[in-house]
């Protein structure tokens, strides 16, 4: 790629999207394209391919899906494994129709089999079972590596496909019943904080900003403790029988292991195989091509409990944690082994703790 080539960002507002581009813009490209989804609708083909043979991008980073966390992958099954093929599909396909030079696929690290060894390498990809909560999602996943593999073999395009850990960063989805792990820990503490201080003007902006349940600021206070106490931000009263005023309730039993990377440094390795590495340079094998899609982590995990008390020291909340142990945890542990993208000379520089309070810092930036 050079500062001229005319880059198309399928998903461009969303948060690994818009990292993707602000990187883009801060190395001096300007002539990215990006159409939000009311602009084009990545799910039907008609709209794809007249984008594409008008716009001839002649890169395209495929960033856009369906994405949520373990409640929203398990509670709407049908809808993830059916948009997310169908907008692979279409973009990769009238890639390949419009020759389109490279083309970056963004997938995910659960299209791992749940019992696989860990840390995950990418030849374990197909060898056992899925986590069953995410198993439309990754499978819809696993069928984007298998069209830019099989589009390669037989076409000779130049489609590459990454596999990024759980991720994290600005412009994250911190709805209660759709977001990962992470920025749902956020809310919720920062949502508890503001409980136990009793700043209810701080909860109304938060609630005006995203509503839980139809409930926004302007919601009378029995409303609003309602609406929390549904997605596990209590009060529980200031008797002196009750140390703890407030508690929140998280999902599992908090032994998990999970890997996170800021989206920022998730950008950077993007972009600098867009300008650096081609299909060629990800596989060793020419009689079996497969397992060429590259991970992309920091190499580092640790519990969601440990997770739970860093966000609780950062935000400040300093209520009760409870953990639901009637819900499910999803696979024990997701480490991504990141050799490969070592030894395609990357490594990421953001640490979790300079993340955490980045985010955090940013979140009530945005909700003041």
């Amino acid at each position: 790629m050079n500062k001229n080539s005319k880059i198309y960002i399928a998903g461009h507002r969303g948060m690994v999207g818009s990292a993707i581009w602000r990187d883009l813009k801060s190395k001096g490209f300007n002539n990215l394209i990006g159409r939000t989804s009311s602009e084009l609708n990545l799910n039907n083909q008609l709209e794809v391919k007249n984008f594409f043979e008008s716009e001839k991008p002649e890169y395209v980073i495929l960033a856009a899906a369906k994405v949520g966390g373990i409640v929203a992958n398990n509670t709407y099954r049908a809808q993830f494994i059916y948009e997310n093929i169908q907008i692979q599909n279409n973009v990769i396909h009238f890639s390949y129709l419009n020759k389109v030079k490279k083309l970056l696929f963004l997938g995910s690290s659960c299209i791992y089999p749940k019992n696989a060894p860990q840390p995950l390498k990418e030849e374990y990809l197909l060898t056992s079972e899925l986590e069953y909560t995410n198993e439309p999602y990754a499978i819809s996943k696993i069928a984007g590596i298998k069209i830019c593999e099989s589009y390669n073999i037989q076409y000779g395009t130049n489609f590459i496909s990454v596999m990024p850990t759980n991720l994290y960063g600005p412009g994250d989805n911190y709805d209660l019943e759709k977001s990962h792990v992470l920025p749902a820990l956020i809310r919720k503490m920062h949502l508890g904080k503001c409980l136990e201080n009793g700043d209810w003007d701080a909860i109304r902006i938060d609630l005006n900003k995203n509503p839980i349940d139809a409930i926004h600021g302007n919601s009378s206070k029995d409303e609003i403790l309602l609406a929390l106490k549904k997605y596990g931000v209590e009060n529980l009263g200031s008797s002196t029988s009750t140390p703890k005023k407030t508690s929140i309730t998280l999902w599992g039993s908090g032994k998990p292991r999970r890997e996170f990377l800021h989206a920022d440094d998730l950008a950077k390795a993007c972009n600098y195989i867009m300008e650096n590495i081609d299909f060629k340079d990800v596989y060793h094998n020419d009689k079996e091509i497969k397992n060429t899609h590259i991970n992309i982590g920091c190499g580092i995990d640790q519990s969601i409990r440990e997770l739970a008390e860093s966000i609780q020291e950062i935000v400040g909340y300093h209520g009760e944690i409870k953990w639901d142990t009637n819900k499910p945890d999803g696979t024990f542990q997701k480490l991504l082994d990141i050799s490969k993208l070592n030894a395609l000379k990357w490594s990421p520089k953001i640490s979790l703790t300079q993340g955490l309070n980045s985010v955090y810092s940013n979140y009530l930036k945005n909700d003041q």
